[in-house]
């Protein structure tokens, strides 16, 4: 029985590690486990909360992990018991490789067609069974097409990098017409991938200060880093 929290009014499942998580929420015995997985971080609790209809959609997920240390934070003291923290692009990573076992079938779907295409052909080389890809570049009608072709694929896991809330209302949508489906939004992990995007050294994440690298690499990020400060004002507040 995986443990929930609510944060900021949203459950969020506790795991020991991102096997654990795929061994019980993704990839079981029973097979691939159809469903909606969301990473959870304090910048998402608090436009949630600003947003209902984001709230509405994140509280839709059936699989909802801390990606944010901030939010296994909360969760560790909370159960008394460490969480981890499950990055997702670590996740999305460590789904692919597993997915090799079975021979799932994946779609990949977003980004620009050059990184898509190479992310694409990196995982085919290591096994993974691709049946499709798919930019990010289409339109609100062009939408139904994407999904038939989703669908036509027999994907049975399919990754989606469109951004947020996007990736989350299109994932939604195409849930509709492939149940069977597992969906994962995974924002710009097929840039960090393809090493179009550097990630941050292992000494930062180590120290769980991956945040900080991102700020000091993209200043721009400082006015989403108040964000932060607000979650950290809420939680010492409880009001998350």
């Amino acid at each position: 029985m995986i443990n929930k929290v609510n944060v900021g009014g949203i459950d969020v499942a506790a795991y020991q590690s991102i096997d654990e998580l795929i061994n019980s929420s993704i990839l079981t015995i029973e097979g691939v486990q159809p469903g909606v997985g969301i990473a959870i971080n304090p910048e998402k609790i608090m436009a949630a909360k600003k947003d209902p209809l984001l709230m509405s959609i994140l509280q839709s997920a059936t699989l909802r992990y801390p990606d944010g240390v901030g939010v296994s934070y909360v969760m560790s003291r909370r159960l008394n018991s460490k969480v981890a923290r499950i990055p997702g692009c670590e996740l999305w990573e460590r789904l692919m490789v597993r997915s090799i076992e079975q021979q799932t079938p994946v779609f990949l779907l977003g980004a620009t067609q050059s990184t898509v295409s190479q992310t694409s052909e990196k995982l085919i080389a290591l096994g993974v069974n691709v049946v499709g890809c798919k930019d990010g570049y289409f339109t609100k009608e062009q939408q139904q097409s994407v999904i038939d072709e989703i669908v036509d694929s027999g994907a049975k896991i399919v990754s989606v990098a469109l951004g947020s809330p996007r990736q989350e209302l299109f994932i939604f949508e195409c849930l509709k017409y492939a149940p069977n489906t597992f969906f994962m939004g995974v924002g710009g992990t097929y840039d960090v991938f393809t090493n179009k995007v550097k990630r941050a050294p292992h000494f930062f994440r180590a120290l769980n200060l991956e945040w900080l690298f991102r700020l000091l690499s993209q200043p721009s990020r400082l006015l989403r880093q108040g964000n932060l400060v607000k979650y950290v004002y809420y939680y010492l507040t409880k009001k998350v």
